[in-house]
């Protein structure tokens, strides 16, 4: 028994012949009977008897027509349900993003994106890229926008942007030239992302220039948001680093007390979508990267050339 025979099998019923049938499925007559007669074979029992010139249901067709209805109203569920994910008219955008993201992509961005699409289901993860980057390795987020370096095992990576690591203080005196690797290293220093440890690209990366410079980034107070170190440090509880995306495009202003100078040498991150390895992205997660990318490049075009914020002496 398969599909096609039980749509032949129904369609017969419905109109009443082979013939009809055969029209309306745009098909030449043995090729609806033929199937119908196989079927009658496999179950043994005959499904149609002849009436005058048509067919009318067996006690068997009869009890097996509202079997067969089921099925194809399920196959054709399930027809548009794919359809409809295609389409946008369904399905769900799974997607991951680094802490700080919300600054830099807008709050608005689900919005923007069920305005879109409004029969797609949302679910956005804020994550340290390390995390956003084992979700989607383990399949539980389709895609994710990270800051590199992270574990690229049984991922693809597609760099999309790049942002400049800055330091951060209420003081202007620090800020009377770019700030290294050297210097940053007898500061107060104040990092984000306490949990994460090294994991974290950015306490990754100050580490690895601080080892070959020889000296030890050791912060003076370990925090979890990077809005908590640009308030701290806007307190004068000690100094910071921030990326120019997150004070130039963010939604937020930093507070007028806080100043930043590039280092030296330019310390730059680069963000980056990651997908699994070898799993293509639902349409509704490839929309969803699509609208990401167009509002890193907005966030782009905001702060370039904007120069860094030394307060006055």
């Amino acid at each position: 028994m398969n599909l096609q025979q039980l749509e032949y099998f129904l369609a017969a019923a419905r109109l009443g012949s082979f013939s009809a049938a055969a029209d309306e499925l745009h098909l030449a007559q043995p090729s609806v009977s033929e199937p119908v007669r196989r079927l009658e074979a496999e179950l043994g029992l005959r499904l149609f008897q002849r009436a005058g010139r048509g067919l009318v249901l067996t006690d068997a067709g009869r009890t097996l027509r509202p079997h067969a209805e089921a099925v194809l109203e399920q196959l054709r569920e399930a027809r548009e349900s794919v359809v409809a994910v295609r389409e946008l008219r369904g399905g769900t955008a799974s997607f991951g993003t680094f802490g700080t993201a919300g600054e830099y992509l807008g709050a608005d961005l689900i919005a923007e994106f069920r305005r879109r699409h409004p029969k797609v289901r949302v679910r956005i993860l804020s994550l340290n890229s390390a995390e956003a980057a084992e979700d989607v390795r383990a399949g539980r987020l389709e895609a994710a926008i990270v800051a590199l370096p992270i574990d690229d095992e049984g991922l693809s990576v597609r760099p999309v942007a790049e942002d400049e690591l800055v330091f951060v203080s209420a003081d202007a005196g620090r800020l009377r030239r770019p700030m290294t690797i050297e210097r940053l290293a007898g500061t107060q220093l104040i990092l984000p992302d306490a949990s994460y440890g090294l994991a974290d690209p950015t306490r990754r990366l100050l580490s690895e220039l601080a080892q070959r410079a020889g000296v030890t980034i050791r912060p003076d107070v370990d925090v979890e948001e990077q809005s908590t170190a640009i308030e701290l440090a806007a307190a004068g509880t000690g100094d910071t680093v921030a990326w120019r995306g997150l004070l130039h495009g963010g939604r937020r202003k930093p507070p007028a007390r806080l100043g930043w100078v590039p280092f030296s040498p330019r310390l730059a991150l680069t963000l980056a979508f990651v997908f699994r390895r070898g799993a293509p992205l639902s349409p509704a997660a490839r929309a969803m990267v699509e609208l990401v990318e167009v509002r890193l490049e907005d966030t782009r075009r905001r702060i370039e050339g904007t120069p860094p914020r030394r307060m006055p002496g």
